[in-house]
């Protein structure tokens, strides 16, 4: 029965959870979000998330998150561990320095 729904991923937070989901239906494959927090903004949830797909859908599911984490380098991967769930930095580097013109 490829129609039934299988889980691929297991996610601390709802902004990755969202994140990988989006990236899955960019390559035209359904997903969902399930959990007690899905679509909470607080991250860190107590309990985790779900990413699931039909199961006809799971092996390229998998293979394609996995790539697009294989994508980034570790420095970029560890950037992307310190943004809050805005994007922003956590921690403030003050102020920018101003560009030569």
């Amino acid at each position: 029965m490829e129609d039934k729904l299988v889980t691929i991923a297991e996610y601390m937070d709802s902004i990755e959870a969202d994140m990988a989901k989006q990236t899955l239906e960019d390559f035209k494959i359904p997903a969902v979000v399930v959990g007690p927090n899905a679509g909470d903004l607080r991250v860190g949830a107590l309990e985790m998330i779900l990413l699931q797909v039909k199961q006809g859908d799971a092996e390229r599911a998998k293979q394609i998150l996995e790539t697009q984490e294989q994508s980034y380098t570790p420095e970029e991967l560890e950037e992307l561990d310190d943004m809050d769930e805005f994007g922003s930095p956590e921690e403030s580097e003050g102020p920018e320095e101003p560009k030569e013109q």
